[in-house]
């Protein structure tokens, strides 16, 4: 039985659809594939909206942010960020500056967020570099890989100045929002410390990245801890939305909303240990990161699209190194060798 997406049209970019009584969607662009993100104005009483999430931080963005608020009768009274992705948090200094109002977010998606902004002030890429190489990249990706990152501002472009003061939210913590009590899940391996929240009066969930429909969210192991279990985190925090109501409506970050989350996480657990297994069989022999992209990826692959395939093939492959089914070795070229023991 497949997921139902809720019989509503989809919200052109900055406009507002509802979903729920006093619950609303709306999207912004994205200059990507994956072409948008959904926000949430939810009703907080008679103050004004608090809003889940904000859009990427470019002008375009701000444009249609503008539009939407002189349009707007009531205010925004809090900001609510899922996660420290700059689709989610692009747009979050805008909004806090320009109502006073205070930001919401975890402990580590707060400060991860404010040092990936700020760049990396100076320090060497060398690691960077010995990254790609142990995922046996070609100098030649290397190179260019190199070359971009002294061409580009980085993430902080899209990522409008973090507000200094943050609210935090925990595991268990409930946030009022008019006269609801949303209780905060926390999810793990798409980012630190991702936030979902869930209405049990109204059997709503927010699920941010975490839960999508039609995609799987990148599980991802990147330079900056490359020997980080990300899948497991993914896996081990997954199943708890299992124990909401089977009639839950999803409200995700990109695509529809749906009804469907059981059957939802359990594709998303069947899709993660497919690719366990397509490994487990591949690398009977010795194979580097690089060597193992074709397995899990049958489309052609883009830049863009490289850097999370590899970061994606690094979780899988570490999964099963630190669960012992692996050895991981380097060979002269510096290259990570994963094989089946």
């Amino acid at each position: 039985m497949p997921i139902t997406f809720i019989d509503v049209p989809i919200p052109e970019s900055g406009t507002l659809q509802k979903v729920a009584p006093d619950i609303f969607w709306l999207r912004m662009p994205l200059p990507f594939d994956l072409d948008h993100i959904n926000l949430y104005l939810l009703e907080d009483g008679d103050e004004g909206y608090a809003l889940i999430d904000t859009g990427i931080g470019t002008s375009r963005v701000e444009e249609l942010w503008e539009a939407l608020l002189a349009e707007l009768k009531k205010p925004i009274t809090k900001v609510i960020v899922t996660h420290m992705h700059p689709d989610h948090i692009g747009m979050a200094g805008y909004l806090v500056e320009k109502f006073r109002v205070p930001l919401y977010m975890s402990h580590s998606e707060y400060f991860v967020a404010r040092a990936l902004s700020a760049g990396s002030r100076g320090a060497s890429d060398w690691q960077d570099d010995e990254y790609l190489v142990r995922c046996g990249m070609s100098q030649e990706y290397v190179a260019k890989a190199k070359q971009n990152r002294k061409e580009s501002k980085g993430v902080g472009q899209v990522i409008r100045p973090i507000p200094l003061q943050y609210e935090r939210l925990e595991e268990g913590d409930t946030i009022p929002i008019g006269s609801d009590e949303w209780q905060v899940m926390i999810g793990r391996g798409h980012s630190p410390e991702h936030v979902c929240l869930y209405s049990e009066q109204r059997a709503v969930l927010i699920s941010g990245d975490h839960v999508l429909p039609g995609i799987s969210p990148n599980i991802g192991v990147y330079s900056t801890e490359p020997n980080a279990n990300a899948l497991e985190q993914y896996l081990t925090t997954l199943p708890q939305f299992l124990n909401l109501p089977k009639n839950t409506l999803v409200l995700p970050s990109h695509k529809q909303p749906f009804h469907g989350l059981h059957i939802r996480v359990n594709e998303l657990i069947e899709h993660h240990h497919l690719h366990l297994d397509n490994l487990r069989a591949f690398c009977q022999q010795a194979k580097t990161i690089n060597d193992c992209l074709p397995i899990l990826f049958k489309r052609k692959l883009n830049p863009h699209n490289m850097f999370f395939a590899v970061a994606e093939a690094i979780s899988h492959l570490n999964y099963l190194y630190f669960s012992g089914e692996f050895s991981r070795e380097i060979n002269k070229e510096g290259q990570f060798i994963f094989k089946s023991k």
